[in-house]
């Protein structure tokens, strides 16, 4: 393998990895949200912040009438995006 090809492997990991993390992140702020957590802790605070800037495009595009339908829905849909995009990319860089 030449040298141009392990960078674009090692680069495609990263991608994936940094994907796999933001899309934990948010599925971590969803399975809180769901369990009820307790909003005043310093990390539930610190988890629904980091979602809500990477779900920022999404967690309020569904209008569902129940909260946590627009909550599972919104950035659910984002961490899906994240994995997929993140996989999708990382994948042609492992080609190359």
């Amino acid at each position: 393998m030449s040298r141009n090809g392990k960078g674009s492997w090692q680069a495609g990991t990263v991608i994936a990895v940094i994907a796999d993390i933001m899309a934990a992140i948010i599925g971590l702020w969803i399975l809180m949200y769901l369990l009820d957590a307790n909003r005043a802790n310093d990390l539930v605070q610190f988890v629904q912040d980091a979602a809500r800037w990477l779900a920022g495009w999404s967690h309020d595009l569904f209008t569902f009438d129940e909260a946590w339908a627009r909550v599972v829905c919104g950035y659910g849909l984002a961490a899906i995006v994240y994995l997929f995009v993140g996989h999708l990319v990382a994948n042609r860089l492992r080609r190359y």
